[in-house]
């Protein structure tokens, strides 16, 4: 049967499968499996890692195992149960002094990333426009270009805080937008919105009749400042949706959920293509989770654990060289990529990354969209809080060993 006439163009159509090019996070895993092949004593000093190192909750871990024998439990979510949508309310009343319905304005996602596949296919048809900040996580972009419709890049300047400019997006580009993409507190940059950001985004998306999307995994974890939902602003709900995950605030990755909250009308499109795709998390899950979600103590000692992580790791940084500065939220530091090594260059951010991971077992997430920039993760491996001094103590020696340039002249 010939195969290549059934692909679809959106992935390749007949050059589907036939694509040697290897990505960035391919490129990570060869070289971290090879510098350990080479170098087995040498423990891998992983900062590239984007996920909790630690277990959920255990108030949520406990409910689980009961909520797991209960019958009433075993048969299909569909669009969420109401305990956990009431949860998510409280959750956002609490943490970020929003009031929600639960009923009408909050739907449950399996997780962040269904969520933003979804989207497009409520609002995008072909030739509509979807704006996304750059650098960031694709998902929302992908699925525009499925449905036909164009994507347009804001690039993250380090000179405007990490803050798309508004006034720079084109007018014909305005003028066919639908949606606009945001995350934060941001992945990679770690920046944190402000309420003057917000404010400046919502009236920008009021005049042109956009709808913001914003993705909040990091909400929680914010540092030097209050915690900030885009729906808490002014006019925020009748422009925005906001996606909430469990995974980053509760380290729960692997558990799969979320929610989308906004105005009524926007959730309902949401739920009605939701409804169409899958049957909803495991009941039990939802139940399980409710237990946490108002807990600040356990929310509030996970952000001050990535914030002494953050603070020791910017130390260890600025002692090689880098330039390295606490970030606003999220629990990754993202710095200018070194440009060379010694007598060597480096052509990008992903030769430098390359060359760490290689030379001296030491991994990161290169990034080169909008300048060179390396990301360092808080989320390292440790035996516990004694033992991450010495995981840094030596990410400083290894550093130091490097020899890093950071300007043309030093190479």
């Amino acid at each position: 049967m010939n195969y290549e006439k059934l692909y679809a163009g959106r992935i390749g159509g007949e050059r589907f499968g036939k694509d040697d090019t290897i990505y960035k996070f391919e490129k990570i895993k060869i070289a971290k499996r090879e510098a350990m092949r080479l170098r087995p004593d040498m423990e891998l000093l992983d900062f590239g890692v984007g996920e909790p190192d630690q277990l959920s909750p255990a108030s949520i871990r406990e409910a689980l195992k009961v909520e797991v024998d209960r019958p009433e439990n075993r048969g299909y979510a569909d669009n969420g149960v109401a305990q956990y949508k009431e949860a998510a309310a409280a959750h956002m009343k609490t943490f970020y002094g929003v009031d929600l319905d639960p009923a009408t304005e909050i739907n449950h996602c399996i997780g962040a990333k269904p969520a933003l596949a979804m989207l497009p296919l409520c609002f995008i048809n072909p030739g509509d426009v979807t704006i996304q900040t750059v650098p960031g996580y694709p998902v929302l972009a992908t699925h525009t270009k499925y449905l036909g419709g164009e994507v347009y890049d804001a690039p993250l300047e380090k000179e405007n805080g990490f803050f798309p400019d508004l006034d720079a997006i084109p007018a014909d580009v305005v003028s066919r937008a639908k949606l606009f993409y945001v995350n934060y507190p941001n992945n990679p940059t770690g920046a944190a919105a402000t309420p003057e950001f917000f404010d400046k985004l919502i009236a920008f998306a009021s005049k042109n009749n956009i709808i913001v999307v914003q993705d909040a995994p990091y909400a929680a974890l914010v540092y030097g400042g209050d915690r900030l939902s885009i729906l808490s602003r002014p006019g925020g709900k009748e422009v925005a949706l906001e996606i909430h995950s469990m995974s980053k605030a509760y380290n729960m990755t692997g558990w799969r959920l979320g929610f989308v909250a906004g105005s009524a009308s926007l959730v309902k499109a949401f739920a009605s293509v939701k409804d169409n795709i899958d049957s909803g998390q495991f009941i039990a899950i939802q139940k399980a989770s409710c237990e946490a979600m108002t807990d600040t103590g356990f929310v509030n000692s996970l952000r001050d654990r990535y914030q002494r992580r953050l603070e020791k790791m910017v130390e260890a940084l600025r002692t090689a060289g880098f330039d390295a500065q606490m970030p606003g939220g999220t629990f990754y530091l993202y710095v200018p990529a070194p440009v060379g090594a010694g007598g060597m260059q480096f052509k990008s951010a992903e030769d430098a990354s390359q060359y760490l991971i290689r030379q001296f077992s030491v991994s990161t997430v290169p990034w080169d969209n909008v300048g060179a920039f390396l990301r360092f993760s808080a989320t390292f491996e440790s035996r516990g809080e004694e033992d991450d001094s010495r995981v840094l103590d030596e990410l400083k020696s290894r550093l130091k060993a490097a020899s890093l340039k950071f300007s043309k002249e030093e190479s």
